[in-house]
């Protein structure tokens, strides 16, 4: 039980190295190219200086940490095997007795954990920056007028009616809408409010509104009510839930929000009518990620073993990259399927851990019975 503590401390030390540079490896390599792909954008951009262009892809730079962080485990596991298995310290461990299962809990532990700090820890900061850099990319690099500008400038919002105690809803079309100083102002705004039975209680017509913490303020607003003559302009105001922030949020990626912020604004998307799936498959695939990485460690000590026994460098890295390159394409399916409603998002965030996991489990088990 000493000598498995102690060989665990090791082997885990010895993963961690690995892993490490080898993140930092791919998140440069990653990084890089991103910045390549940035310079040749803001080449036709006059506004797109160099040093906002470093600026964006530094920006990006903890987005590409957790998004390879399972790769990383992957290679960098490989790497850390076959250092092993090279100098016989693999083959020493299992002729004192040990398992194959009982040295590989320290690296398992290692990659959940370092799953967990990046969703609780490196998750926020990856989803600020992110955010940061969309802005900066969509002010100088897009021709477009940024995220409330993707339905040709006009707004459609869902929200529900806090004027009315039995329930309803309103629904909201606003054009012109532009951004200022972080208020929202808009040109001529339509609210439909519609009771609890489906049916149009009345409209409203303003010629402007804005945006203020808790309210919409209308400007020239006149109510318009089935068999009744149309109210004379005046300023009203419609409470909402509804903020800046989650307007543009509700727009943008979910890799714009993190852990911590995805449960709450998916219940506001929720309320407010917004489909939520995207962001849920979000938050899912977060929770799956420690889970992910620990089934890469697994995955790597499979293919690490296999060569330390036959031999064959090219036979351990082929396919290592190769079962890396299959969970991801698996995983990109299975978030297509997900978004479009034809697998449960809970099933699409979990599937690539669950059929890794399988594929490590069964390949480590056959390498035990030899």
């Amino acid at each position: 039980m000493f000598l498995s503590r102690i060989l665990a401390v090791y082997i885990s030390r010895l993963f961690m190295f690995s892993v490490t540079a080898m993140l930092g490896a791919l998140t440069g390599l990653v990084s890089l190219f991103d910045f390549l792909e940035l310079l040749r954008r803001s080449a036709t951009r006059p506004d797109a200086s160099f040093a906002l262009v470093v600026e964006m892809a530094l920006l990006r730079m903890p987005w590409a940490i957790l998004e390879i962080m399972p790769f990383a485990v992957l290679l960098g596991g490989i790497w850390a095997f076959w250092r092993l298995a090279r100098s016989s310290e693999l083959v020493v461990a299992r002729a004192a007795g040990l398992s194959a299962f009982q040295f590989l809990l320290g690296p398992i532990f290692c990659a959940f954990g370092l799953g967990v700090l990046g969703v609780v820890a490196v998750s926020p900061v990856s989803a600020a920056l992110f955010a940061k850099a969309n802005a900066l990319e969509e002010t100088f690099l897009d021709a477009g007028g940024g995220p409330l500008a993707l339905n040709g400038g006009q707004l459609w919002l869902r929200q529900g009616d806090e004027t009315r105690q039995h329930g309803g809803v309103a629904i909201i079309h606003a054009t012109s809408v532009m951004m200022r100083k972080a208020v929202l102002t808009t040109g001529p705004m339509t609210v439909f409010r519609i009771g609890a039975n489906d049916k149009m209680i009345d409209r409203i017509e303003a010629q402007s509104a804005r945006l203020l913490p808790g309210d919409w303020v209308l400007t020239d607003a006149r109510v318009l009510i089935p068999g009744q003559i149309p109210t004379a302009p005046q300023s009203m105001s419609l409470p909402t839930e509804l903020n800046v922030n989650r307007i543009q949020q509700s727009f943008a990626a979910p890799d714009a929000l993190s852990f911590w912020q995805l449960p709450g604004f998916i219940r506001v998307l929720q309320k407010a009518g917004f489909s939520t799936v995207a962001h849920r498959l979000r938050f899912q695939a977060l929770l799956a990620l420690p889970l992910l990485c620990a089934t890469m460690s697994l995955v790597a000590a499979g293919f690490s073993m296999q060569t330390s026994r036959r031999g064959g460098i090219a036979r351990m890295i082929g396919g290592g990259v190769a079962s890396g390159f299959a969970l991801f394409m698996l995983s990109q399916v299975a978030q297509q399927f997900g978004q479009s409603g034809a697998l449960p998002v809970v099933l699409a965030a979990w599937a690539p851990a669950a059929a890794g996991l399988m594929l490590a489990l069964s390949l480590l088990l056959h390498l035990e019975d030899g």
